[in-house]
């Protein structure tokens, strides 16, 4: 393992140790933001060592370096996850999941235990330092069971006795994600509904609802960030010692609701339909149309469960000032870099 951290300064008030190279173990690492996070970690000479089931087609998915390693495992494989970790100077969690699935794909098991199961090796292994992906979600009282798992996971995170960092991001953006696909898909009449733009919003009451007194329809705001200011935030962490012991909410600098958002991906896309609209349902109706499909065993026919409606209707929106202080932190603004990479 390489000798300790030094101090250095990179940005905001706060110290952040000089670049030097380590090796750092990823979960997650052949995801969406997982490829960003270890490209942003190889460009400053980092050795990173990535968990992956299929090693083959996780070195197809990965930049082509000497300094990535793959190991072949799932999370749950003892084996494996003791090399990931063996000798390393730091973890990276990102596993997770939107939706639950087959093969014991529940929010319980992949943002619950698995959290437990590479906090406990990096614990064993001698491996002080990690930082969690988490969302900006995470609440003991959301209204969904991917809020409540996500906020167990990071208590599980604290209660590990690891030197710990946990982020929450909002909406994450940037080529190839999987909510820009989703959407352009959308946009271009490729993807259900296809002949609309769907979002979910929420129903806001002041007083007793009455005739004169209906229910405000609301529409979500997001503030999405891009996943090359997570990645090099994730990178940032590893080696800034004020980090330690402190979570962040993170979110873009540019807030637009969420039809706006659609209307910018429609109209930006080469093959976006022109006009198509922006057409919300109330989250909690589409809760429960979710809920009694999954009930028919019909679930998976909708590209949403009930606990995705439920979020949907909420803002997305973080104070960025914490990131800011301890990491200089100054992300994009969202129109301008996603214009960029839509128009291709």
């Amino acid at each position: 393992m390489s000798d300790g951290m030094t101090t250095g300064h990179s940005g905001g008030d706060s110290a952040v140790c000089e670049e030097r190279t380590m090796t750092i173990a990823v979960t997650g690492g052949t995801g969406f933001v997982g490829r960003h996070v270890v490209s942003e970690l190889i460009g400053r000479g980092h050795a990173v060592r990535v968990l992956a089931r299929d090693a083959a087609k996780a070195s197809q998915e990965l930049p082509e370096s000497d300094l990535i390693e793959v190991v072949s495992g799932g999370i749950f494989d003892d084996g494996p996850v003791a090399e990931l970790v063996r000798g390393a100077d730091a973890c990276v969690h990102l596993i997770g999941i939107l939706r639950e699935g087959s093969g014991g794909q529940t929010f319980e098991r992949m943002h619950v235990g698995a959290v437990k199961r590479i906090t406990s090796a990096c614990a064993a292994a001698g491996v002080r330092r990690y930082v969690h992906m988490s969302a900006i979600a995470a609440d003991p009282e959301g209204p969904a069971a991917y809020s409540k798992s996500k906020f167990e996971g990071e208590q599980a995170v604290r209660a590990s006795g690891l030197d710990w960092t946990i982020f929450r991001p909002g909406l994450i953006h940037g080529p190839g994600g999987e909510f820009m696909k989703m959407a352009q898909g959308w946009a271009e009449g490729r993807s259900a509904p296809f002949v609309f733009l769907p979002f979910f919003y929420r129903l806001e009451q002041d007083g007793l609802p009455s005739p004169v007194n209906p229910p405000r329809l609301v529409e979500p705001v997001v503030a999405p960030v891009h996943v090359d200011d997570i990645a090099r935030l994730f990178a940032d962490a590893v080696t800034t010692p004020d980090a330690i012991g402190e979570s962040y909410n993170v979110s873009g600098p540019e807030q637009i609701a969420f039809p706006d958002l659609l209307r910018l991906v429609r109209d930006t896309v080469p093959h976006g339909k022109e006009g198509m609209p922006a057409i919300g349902i109330p989250g909690r109706v589409a809760a429960a149309k979710a809920m009694a499909a999954k009930v028919l065993g019909l679930g998976g026919l909708l590209p949403f469960d009930a606990g995705m409606a439920l979020m949907g209707e909420q803002d997305a929106v973080a104070d960025n000032t914490k990131a800011e202080r301890h990491f200089g932190f100054e992300p994009r603004e969202f129109s301008a870099s996603a214009k960029a990479y839509l128009a291709n």
